[in-house]
């Protein structure tokens, strides 16, 4: 009887397993690698805004306080966008005819808001409330970065789930005074553990990891 298949097949069959194989490993690698990355995240990438907006300017230069212009950041869910009248409030004076700053003026003058780009931007089915982290002592630069070093605002972090969860399971790794929660410099100190134990505590957090505390 003729021999049907030929005598290469075993070494086709065993080379295809392997090709399979590797190929799904690297195309699971590939997508990893996309979800993790810039294109998927925003990470890092710097969004079009309709006035070039520097933090570092305003805040490490002019040495304005976060909460001067996010001013319901500690009593509401939201930190808030400053109106144009906050902006004019120096901008009336200082840089009045500045280019950059003509739609800054424009929106003052017939009173239509600004089209500012979300940076930060969670989905709808995410429920976040500013004021719960800042007075439960978690910094700004926690969440956002340096913000006081970006001449144009960035994500700093993903901000995906497993993210948010590390630092629920374990807050005391994150907690800082309260008096310390708007400073950008601020360092955790070596006794860390032993601090945020105690600000547990002393500010009543818990460490909630139900699904309902963020899908509500």
């Amino acid at each position: 009887m003729a021999q049907i298949f030929h005598r290469s097949s075993n070494t086709v069959a065993k080379v295809s397993i392997v090709a399979v194989v590797v190929g799904l490993a690297a195309l699971t690698w590939f997508a990893y690698t996309m979800n993790a990355g810039a294109f998927i995240t925003g990470v890092g990438v710097v969004r079009d805004q309709p006035v070039p907006f520097s933090h570092k300017h305003h805040v490490t230069d002019d040495g304005i306080d976060c909460r001067y212009c996010h001013t319901s950041v500690e009593t509401s869910a939201f930190a808030g966008i400053p109106p144009t009248e906050t902006c004019m409030g120096c901008h009336s004076e200082i840089w009045t005819n500045a280019g950059l700053l003509e739609p800054v003026r424009a929106s003052f003058r017939t009173g239509q808001s600004l089209a500012w780009t979300r940076v930060h931007d969670l989905p709808d089915f995410v429920y976040f409330n500013h004021s719960i982290h800042i007075n439960k002592g978690i910094g700004c630069s926690t969440c956002h970065g340096r913000v006081d070093e970006m001449p144009m605002m960035r994500e700093e972090n993903a901000l995906y789930m497993r993210w948010c969860v590390n630092c629920h399971r374990d807050p005391s790794k994150y907690i800082r005074p309260r008096d310390k929660v708007f400073d950008m410099t601020y360092e955790y100190p070596p006794n860390q553990d032993e601090l945020g134990k105690k600000l547990m505590v002393e500010y009543k957090v818990q460490s909630l990891t139900d699904c309902f505390t963020c899908h509500r």
